[in-house]
């Protein structure tokens, strides 16, 4: 835990790599001010292991946010969102002075898009943003089992050419009716954590 401190409200996101993060964080109660939370699953976790769950509102910047990602660049672009969690995510770590992000080695590529890039919409606007998801060469996928924290829907964008994954986000973002897009590459992560057989590399 060599990025904590005493008295750290810390960011935590969503995934089975985080709930790894969030379990060790139990040796941290008493030490920690608290943790905001990027979902209702998370929260659980983090009052099961005896940490306080914060509303963002009341504590401002954070100094630290810790999450896992689809998939990852070394220029530390990410897809994020296949938990679902990915408009809280973005707060958060927008609200966060460092973003770390633990991958294992088999989610770093060198270019994003094998993994379909997340949408959050609203429900009404499903097919008005398909269809411009169509025009941007995407192929959407409405993940139909799925309702957000936030009461939305997912479409799951395949076939996207990612070649300048800050760009792409701006773009879809302006679509009416988009919540959010997975795409992290506006605010990427500061930190990227690869965990291999061999050990973790850090980029």
């Amino acid at each position: 835990m060599l990025y904590l401190r005493d008295g750290m409200v810390v960011g935590v996101g969503t995934g089975s790599t985080v709930n790894i993060f969030i379990d060790a964080l139990g040796a941290w109660r008493g030490r920690l001010r608290g943790a905001v939370s990027s979902s209702v699953a998370s929260s659980a976790r983090l009052q099961s292991v005896g940490l306080e769950v914060l509303d963002l509102n009341d504590v401002g910047a954070l100094e630290l946010y810790v999450d896992g990602a689809d998939e990852a660049t070394r220029s530390r672009h990410l897809i994020k969102g296949g938990g679902g969690a990915l408009t809280r995510e973005k707060i958060v770590a927008a609200a966060s002075e460092r973003f770390i992000c633990i991958v294992d080695e088999s989610k770093l590529v060198p270019t994003l898009g094998r993994f379909p890039v997340p949408v959050e919409i609203i429900p009404m606007a499903r097919s008005l943003v398909g269809r411009h998801l169509e025009q941007h060469g995407g192929r959407p996928v409405w993940r139909e089992a799925c309702i957000t924290d936030n009461g939305n829907q997912i479409l799951d964008v395949h076939d996207l050419v990612i070649d300048d994954p800050a760009q792409l986000e701006r773009d879809i973002n302006q679509i009416a009716g988009v919540v959010t897009v997975g795409l992290f590459a506006v605010r990427g992560a500061d930190t990227l954590l690869v965990g291999s057989e061999t050990g973790v590399t850090v980029v």
